[in-house]
């Protein structure tokens, strides 16, 4: 039996995940066609691009997409797509960060969890543009060096070639009492 006295530790630097975040937000863009806009046909968002960038303690998301608006215009006589593109930056702020890891060694990523998507478009108030409401989500991480404490064992460790595992297969018949059907309906 061991002790706590007879625990060695070490500590060891080595890379982990040091920071985690996540933000979902709401943002509005405008968008002013060629055409004062009689109604509005679609709206989508395409051509997501971004990259992570370390800014402090937060992760900024820097990116690009492009808004097409289907609209019609001459009282609902002609349309037209009007195409614009957005450039954005979101601020995830890191929730779990490990203030003993080396900065200098930090690498940031980001994944679009939910890709910018157009959940509202209305004509503005003055007629001539477009007002688009935006959803999005970016999930954050930071993976760096830092510093760990392990338990050294002081025997070393042991080989696996003295663990023997026995596959035998006496066993074999417990599943005879089985009714297939019955695993059937609760797949199902």
């Amino acid at each position: 039996m061991s002790l706590d006295k007879d625990l060695q530790c070490r500590e060891i630097y080595t890379k982990a995940v040091c920071g985690k975040g996540r933000k979902f937000s709401q943002v509005t863009n405008t968008v002013t066609p060629p055409h004062a806009p009689t109604s509005i046909l679609g709206a989508w968002i395409i051509n997501n691009q971004y990259d992570a960038v370390k800014s402090g303690e937060s992760v900024e998301v820097v990116g690009t997409y492009d808004i097409n608006i289907w609209y019609s215009y001459d009282r609902n006589t002609k349309t037209d797509v009007a195409k614009e593109t957005i450039s954005y930056v979101e601020a995830v702020p890191l929730h779990y960060l490990d203030k003993k890891h080396k900065s200098s060694t930090a690498e940031v990523s980001a994944v679009a969890t939910q890709e910018p998507n157009c959940v509202e478009a209305n004509i503005s108030s003055h007629g001539d543009s477009v007002v688009i409401r935006v959803e999005r989500e970016f999930k954050v991480e930071m993976i760096a060096e830092t510093k760990v404490c392990v338990v050294v064992c002081a025997n070393g460790c042991d080989d696996d070639d003295d663990k023997h595992v026995d596959f035998d297969h006496e066993g074999d018949g417990d599943f005879e009492d089985l009714d297939p059907d019955l695993l059937d309906d609760e797949l199902n």
